[in-house]
């Protein structure tokens, strides 16, 4: 089967009209001296990348005596930067002897700078100038989600070998980056030739082909990203390309509301469980768990790499066959990512997803491996980006809310339930249901209620109320198994929401274990 898969691409502004960002990705299948040629460019861009950062580092030691020193701290900056310092005499120069004795001195600059794409050095400025905005950002607390620190230094061997390229216009006015240029699957890069690589372009081919003689192609490739995953080099092609035809598009919504959500909880037992607020399942799915099953293998080649000498032949193939274990891995994990997001969005036009603080229960010992195995965070992000492309709605349950704890027929809130208990059993009307099924039910329910009041249940995606504390009561975690009180006399959590007097913390203003009603 292909490897090729779209996703959105981070790396550009605000699209156009009935336009998108996606991105191709392919196996390739490069030569000796090809493959030779890409491990070339990914040495250049992380060197690129380390000399810039040296030369902000520089800049800002010698800011400390002189405050007329000016830091290149801009993408454009450090672009120009390095350009001045790869012709300058720091970079290279060499003494040529005349035949009289004379010695005369030649700068020469980076010797090798010629060898690799120019584009490469670009873009790695540009890299660390993002970093750079990102750690600033973080600093002054204008910037949301995981703080980012003042960007460190790329070391071979630990970060992952990686170089971007941009399409320009060459020669008679052609791209340098083609697709199935002398042969359907190959991708044509500048500097390093035509690459043959293992998938079908077909798909691609047709968006990059003129539709007439005096019309351009439907799409465009922006940037070509040459990445190696364990021991295979891949090619990403980021394209703006247009947007899905009407038909394949989800009909507008109808303003009565006739159209009912559709719940989606994620566990641990089965991946994610699909239900409507009337309690019919609609689909229900487990994870490969690709990272279970193979972890005697990877204990297995990481002692054998371990046992290796350092630096040897041995524990250079060993550490290889190691990474391939771990790229595997992760392919399994985003094929199935894959297949999931796109049905569910496929099948479904008004989508509830819960929010989930997975940092949180990281920490549990007993749960951690089996989180990060699942990868709720990667199939929240690909249901978002696929819904929006496909005309879907995606709703952001509020994170108190206790969907597997609440009774989806009579809205009765239960104290205490533990892990183990699979089914939900209600004390009050005698309900006994899958608990997941409970939970994506509820999920629903609490969507058609706060699709009735939307000033009430804001969206956190859209600036909503919102909690970004690292830990403790703020993150929505808590020890124990205490959970959140039920309504005073069974009240209905859904006529809550509907009439905007449910808080963040709960039905009962409190904060629950939040793995406990999550899982």
């Amino acid at each position: 089967m292909s490897n090729m898969h779209s996703e959105l691409s981070a790396m550009q502004g605000k699209l156009p009209d009935e336009m998108r960002h996606t991105t191709f990705r392919f196996a390739l299948a490069p030569t000796p001296e090809q493959e030779e040629m890409l491990a070339r460019h990914a040495g250049a861009a992380r060197f690129a990348y380390n000399e810039c950062l040296r030369l902000v580092g520089d800049a800002l030691d010698a800011k400390r005596t002189s405050a007329k020193v000016k830091v290149p701290w801009s993408e454009f900056d450090l672009i120009n930067a390095l350009n001045v310092w790869k012709r300058s005499e720091v970079a290279g120069r060499i003494f040529v002897a005349a035949p009289g004795g004379v010695i005369t001195k030649q700068v020469t600059g980076l010797v090798w700078r010629h060898e690799v794409c120019a584009q490469v050095f670009e873009q790695a400025a540009v890299d660390l100038g993002r970093a750079l905005a990102a750690s600033e950002r973080a600093k002054s607390g204008k910037r949301k989600g995981r703080k980012a620190g003042f960007p460190r230094r790329k070391r071979k061997g630990r970060c992952r070998d990686r170089s971007r390229l941009r399409n320009k216009a060459g020669k008679n006015a052609t791209a340098l980056i083609r697709v199935g240029d002398g042969h359907p699957r190959s991708v044509t890069l500048p500097r390093i030739g035509t690459i043959r690589v293992y998938d079908d372009t077909r798909r691609l081919r047709r968006l990059l082909r003129p539709l007439g003689p005096s019309e351009g192609p439907r799409a465009r490739v922006l940037f070509a990203t040459c990445s190696r995953h364990g021991s295979r080099w891949y090619v990403s092609l980021n394209i703006q390309g247009p947007d899905f035809h009407h038909e394949r598009r989800h009909s507008t919504h109808r303003a009565d509301g006739h159209r009912g959500f559709i719940g989606v909880d994620r566990g641990l037992t089965t991946f994610a469980v699909a239900a409507a607020a009337s309690r019919m399942e609609v689909g229900r799915f487990t994870a490969p768990e690709p990272l279970k099953h193979r972890m005697v293998g990877l204990r297995r080649s990481s002692r054998a790499a371990s046992r290796a000498q350092s630096r040897s032949s041995n524990h250079t193939k060993r550490v290889r066959r190691l990474s391939r274990q771990h790229a595997r891995i992760a392919n399994i994990r985003q094929h199935f990512l894959h297949e999931v997001s796109s049905q569910l969005v496929k099948t479904h036009d008004r989508l509830c997803l819960e929010d989930l603080a997975v940092a949180n229960p990281l920490g549990n010992r007993q749960l951690a491996r089996a989180i990060s195995d699942a990868a709720w965070t990667e199939f929240a992000r690909q249901l978002g980006y696929k819904a929006s492309w496909l005309g879907a709605e995606l709703v952001i349950c509020n994170r108190w809310f206790p969907s597997s704890k609440t009774c989806s027929r009579c809205g009765t809130i239960r104290r205490q339930l533990r892990l183990s208990e699979r089914l939900f059993s209600c004390t009050a009307c005698g309900l006994v249901v899958d608990r997941d099924r409970n939970a994506a039910a509820n999920l629903a329910a609490w969507a058609e209620a706060a699709s009735m009041a939307p000033a009430q249940a804001p969206d956190r995606q859209a600036g909503g109320r919102v909690t970004n504390a690292s830990g403790g009561e703020g993150a929505g975690y808590r020890r124990g198994d205490s959970g959140t009180s039920p309504c005073e006399g069974g009240t209905d959590p859904y006529a809550l929401v509907a009439a905007g007097r449910t808080s963040e913390k709960g039905a009962a203003g409190r904060p629950r274990d939040e793995a406990s009603d999550r899982l």
